[in-house]
């Protein structure tokens, strides 16, 4: 079984930056990629960022050149820097991870973490 465990949300001013952080626990798995999503009020849940084991990285257009996602494997952690945060990007922060549960492909959800940027 997979504990995703997300930390860092908050509420920031226009302009300002957040960090989040999602460790990965449990045993008998292995991580193929990682990945933050958001969802907004009103909104479908979005892929925010993603990273893979080996280091390959999408963004979302929207977020591209202020947030950055990175990864420690060792540790099973991934984190979103987001910088020049916008109203916008005010959203519940989800971190997800696809896993291989060998021979089966899975993923795991975080339970969410609050981002509010205030205008």
């Amino acid at each position: 079984q997979v504990h995703l465990v997300e930390s860092g949300g908050g509420l920031v001013q226009a302009g300002g930056s957040l960090r989040l952080s999602c460790a990965a626990s449990g045993s008998g798995f292995s991580i193929n990629a990682m990945g933050w999503y958001r969802q907004g009020p009103g909104k479908q849940r979005e892929l925010v960022a993603r990273i893979t084991s080996d280091g390959r990285i999408n963004y979302a257009d929207s977020v591209k050149g202020r947030f950055t996602i990175s990864r420690d494997n060792a540790k099973n952690t991934v984190y979103l820097q987001m910088n020049s945060l916008k109203p916008e990007d005010t959203a519940v922060y989800y971190c997800h991870a696809e896993l291989i549960v060998d021979p089966y492909l899975a993923s795991a959800w975080g339970q969410g973490t609050q981002v509010t940027v205030s205008s």
